[in-house]
C-alpha cells in the first residue's frame, strides 16, 4: 500500500480513458483474472467513440463473398499512403471479424442482410462494402455492448476524474497516476503495475471539430512527459461532412453512411463536382448529364464506389477546393444531397440519427432538402508510438490503444477503421498489460514527488491575483490552430504558428482562477490546456518538417507526396517531462515489409 496524502487507490492494471478501447482493455484484463480499474473524465458511455456512427470495418465477406483481410489490408495501407505501422494493419485486418463476433456474442444487434448474416455497408476508401452497422448508431451499439460486458465483470469505474499527470517509480517503470474528482477538485492517486491509455483524441485544440469537450488530448500529452514518444502528429483528419449551420452545431459530425447509402456532394450551382476529382480522364462537365456522368463512373468501377466515398482526405480537399473557388454555401459549405436520390421511408429507416439530428439541431428535414456542410476536424491518425503485437510504449509497464495511439492509420484513417482498431488493439493492449503483470517485473514504488509537483501546477492558477483568463487562451489557441495548423498549411504560416505556440505557454503560466475548486469549469479547462498546447506544438512541429503532401497532411507548398518520405514516421519525445519541456523530433524508420505482403501491395498498384 502506498503512503499517499490523498484518497488512494491499487490496481494491477489501471485504464485511463472509457471509450471502446478502453472497455475492450478492460475485459481481456479481467480475464486473465487480474485486478483492473477504469478512470474516465467524463461519465460511462459518453465516450467519443458513440460518434462513431457508419459502422465497423472487418472483412467478413458477408455482402461480397470476394472480399477478405488482404483486401482490408492493402485498402487501409494505400487510405494511409503507406505511411503505416504494416504489423498492426495487418492484424487489424485480420482480427477484425473475430472482434465484431465478439460484439455479437456479447449482445450487439447489427443489421442483418435477408439470409440472417451482419449486414455491411460501403464506406470511403474500402473495395468492398464491409461495414458492419446498426442503422447510423454503430458507436452507440458498440459502447453499450462493452459496457454492459464491463459491469457484468464487477470492474472497478471512476468517473468524472481528470487525470493530471502518470507516476513512475525509482528505476522509471510506470507506476501508476494523480488525478481529481472534477465534482469536489480532490486529489486522488491510483497505484498500477501497469497503465493502459486509452484517452481518445485531440480535436478540441481546433476551432471546428466533431470531438466532444473530452478530446483535449490527455493521452499523447501525458505518455510524452512520462517518456513515450509521439508519430504522425501531423497527420490529422479533417472529416468532409460536419453540419455548418447553424453555428451552435458547427462542426457535429454528418456520417459517411450518408454517402455510402446514395447521398451526392454538389456545390452551390447544383452540379455533382466529385467528379471533377476522380481522375485526368474524366470530367463531369464534359458529360451531358448528371446521369451520364453517373453510368461513366459506374463503368469504371463496376458500380461499387461513386466519387463521394474517395478517402476522406481526398474529399475534404476537393470541398475546401469548391469553396474555395467560389462555389459553396452561403455559410461556407458545400451540400450533401441524399433526398432527390432516396426515398424518405429509406432515409427515416437507415439514418435515423442524421434526421433527428438536422430536424431537431437545424431545422433541416433531410427527406426533402440538402444538409449544408464542411470539413470539420475529426481524428488524429497520429499518437503514442506502441509495439503493435502488445501495445506497449518505450517506457516500461505503459501501453496505449485507440485514438490515443498511432501507427495503425498511417497518413489518413479509412471510414470504420476507428470502430475496429479500437476492439483489436483494446484487446491487445489489455493482453500486453496483462502478459507484463504476470510477468513480474513491475514497479517497486510510486514517486510522491511527481505527484506532489503536479498538485502544486494544478493548484498555481488559484495563488494568482491577476492573470489571463483561460477561456480567453482556449479560444485564440482554437483560432491559431484553425487557420494555420489547418486543412491546408504552408511553411511560414507553419513557422509563425510554432513561434506562437511558444507564447501560448507563457500565456499558460499565469492563468489565474477564482472560487473554489469544486464545479469550476474555469480551472478543468486550466488542467486541460497544457495537454492541448503539447498536441499544437506536437502537430505544428511534425507538420513543418513533413515537406510533401499526404494523406491527411496537406502543404500547399509541397502539394505532391515525396517518396523520400514515405520511410520513415516523424517521432517526437520530450526533452524535460513537463508540459513547457522542448519536444525533439527525429525520423523513426518504418518497419520494412516482408515479401508476401509488399507482393500484396504490388498487386493493388
Amino acid at each position: 500500500m502506498i503512503d499517499s496524502p490523498y484518497e488512494h487507490h491499487d490496481y494491477d492494471v489501471l485504464i485511463i480513458g472509457a471509450g471502446g478501447a478502453g472497455l475492450r482493455a478492460a475485459i481481456e484484463a479481467k480475464q486473465r483474472g487480474l485486478k483492473v480499474g477504469i478512470i474516465t473524465k467524463s461519465l460511462l458511455g459518453k465516450a467519443h467513440t458513440v460518434m462513431a456512427e457508419g459502422g465497423i470495418a472487418a472483412a467478413m465477406g458477408n455482402v461480397y463473398e470476394e472480399d477478405n483481410w488482404m483486401v482490408h489490408f492493402r485498402d487501409t495501407m494505400r487510405g494511409g499512403k503507406y505511411l503505416n505501422n504494416y504489423r498492426m494493419a495487418e492484424l487489424h485486418a485480420k482480427e477484425s471479424p473475430e472482434r465484431v463476433w465478439d460484439l455479437e456474442q456479447w449482445g450487439a444487434l447489427f443489421d442483418r442482410t435477408k439470409n440472417g448474416k451482419i449486414l455491411q455497408r460501403d464506406f470511403g476508401g474500402h473495395r468492398f462494402a464491409r461495414l458492419a452497422h446498426v442503422g447510423d448508431r454503430t458507436g452507440l451499439e458498440l459502447i453499450r455492448t462493452l459496457q454492459q460486458k464491463v459491469v457484468s465483470m464487477d470492474t472497478d469505474v471512476f468517473m468524472e476524474c481528470k487525470v493530471l499527470k502518470l507516476v513512475h517509480d525509482a528505476d522509471g517503470r510506470m507506476a501508476g497516476c494523480v488525478a481529481y474528482w472534477r465534482a469536489t477538485g480532490e486529489f486522488v492517486t491510483f497505484a498500477a503495475k501497469a497503465v493502459i491509455v486509452a484517452t481518445g483524441g485531440v480535436g478540441k485544440s481546433w476551432k471546428f471539430t466533431s470531438n466532444s469537450w473530452e478530446g483535449t488530448g490527455d493521452g499523447h500529452a501525458m505518455a510524452l512527459w512520462a517518456g513515450a514518444k509521439l508519430i504522425d502528429m501531423e497527420c490529422i483528419q479533417f472529416h468532409p461532412t460536419g453540419m455548418v449551420w447553424p453555428l451552435s452545431v458547427r462542426g457535429l459530425l454528418v456520417t459517411e453512411g450518408v454517402r455510402g447509402d446514395g447521398g451526392v456532394l454538389r456545390n452551390s450551382e447544383g452540379q455533382r463536382f466529385m467528379f471533377n476529382y476522380v481522375a485526368d480522364m474524366f470530367r463531369a462537365e464534359t458529360a451531358d448529364s448528371e446521369e451520364e456522368a453517373d453510368k461513366w463512373y459506374d463503368d469504371h468501377t463496376a458500380g461499387r464506389r461513386p466519387p463521394e466515398l474517395l478517402p476522406r482526405d481526398e474529399v475534404a480537399r476537393a470541398i475546401n477546393t469548391e469553396v474555395k473557388a467560389g462555389r459553396g454555401t452561403p455559410h461556407g459549405g458545400v451540400y450533401l444531397d441524399i433526398a432527390s436520390r432516396r426515398s424518405a421511408e429509406f432515409i427515416r429507416r437507415r439514418l435515423p440519427s442524421m434526421y433527428h439530428q438536422f430536424m431537431e439541431l437545424a431545422g433541416v428535414d433531410i427527406t426533402r432538402e440538402s444538409m449544408e456542410i464542411g470539413p470539420t476536424c475529426h481524428y488524429i491518425m497520429g499518437g503514442i508510438q506502441v509495439e503493435a503485437d502488445t501495445a506497449a510504449t518505450v517506457v516500461p509497464g505503459l501501453f496505449a490503444a485507440g485514438e490515443a495511439a498511432g501507427g495503425m492509420h498511417g497518413a489518413n484513417r479509412l471510414g470504420g477503421n476507428s470502430l475496429s482498431d479500437l476492439v483489436v488493439f483494446g484487446r491487445r493492449a489489455g493482453m500486453g498489460a496483462a502478459d507484463y503483470v504476470q510477468a513480474g517485473d513491475t514497479a517497486t514504488s510510486f514517486d510522491l514527488g511527481e505527484v506532489e509537483a503536479a498538485v502544486r501546477d494544478a493548484l498555481a492558477p488559484f495563488e494568482r491575483a491577476t492573470g489571463e483568463n483561460p477561456y480567453t487562451i482556449q479560444h485564440d489557441l482554437q483560432e491559431l490552430m484553425q487557420t494555420k495548423v489547418g486543412i491546408i498549411r504552408n511553411g511560414p504560416e507553419l513557422e509563425e504558428a510554432k513561434g506562437q505556440l511558444d507564447e501560448f505557454v507563457e500565456r499558460v503560466k499565469n492563468i489565474a482562477v477564482k472560487g473554489g475548486r469544486a464545479y469550476n469549469p474555469g480551472w478543468n479547462l486550466t488542467t486541460d490546456l497544457p495537454a492541448m498546447l503539447t498536441v499544437s506544438r506536437s502537430t505544428a512541429i511534425a507538420a513543418s518538417l513533413r515537406r510533401e503532401s499526404r494523406g491527411g497532411h496537406t502543404r500547399e507548398d509541397f502539394p505532391q507526396a515525396d517518396p523520400a518520405f514515405a520511410k520513415f514516421n516523424f517521432a517526437l519525445s520530450s526533452e524535460g517531462g513537463n508540459w513547457d519541456s522542448p519536444m525533439v523530433a527525429v525520423e523513426s524508420a518504418l518497419l520494412a515489409l516482408p515479401e508476401d505482403l509488399k507482393a500484396l501491395l504490388e498487386e493493388a498498384k
